[in-house]
């Protein structure tokens, strides 16, 4: 893969992102603000953006959405293989609580 196709990828992630934002927070905002770990403030913004807006934004050589598994914990539990389904959803679930407190600390 070539850098013009990494940008290509890169700019079709960001679109995706963006109207996948935008449909989510129209929807249902409070879970937007959690599956997004975004702010409210952010939240807003995002819902106003026209396609014009989002085709713009979109257009950037940076990725706009980022893992929220920034630490060695929330991955081991997210990729916890052979461990049995039991400890698997529990090991899910304290992951899905991990990035929770985060997402509260960054509204």
């Amino acid at each position: 893969m070539n850098a013009d196709q990494i940008l290509t990828e890169i700019r079709e992630a960001n679109l995706s992102y963006l109207m996948l934002a935008q449909s989510l927070i129209r929807s249902d905002r409070e879970q937007a603000l959690y599956r997004l770990g975004i702010s409210e403030d952010n939240a807003a913004l995002m819902a106003l953006l026209t396609p014009a807006q989002m085709m713009k934004i979109a257009s950037s050589n940076t990725l706009l959405c980022r893992f929220r598994m920034d630490d060695d914990m929330v991955w081991g539990l997210l990729t916890n293989h052979g461990k049995g389904a039991a400890n698997e959803t529990t090991s899910r679930l304290h992951a899905s609580i991990l990035m929770a407190g985060r997402h509260q600390e960054a509204a």
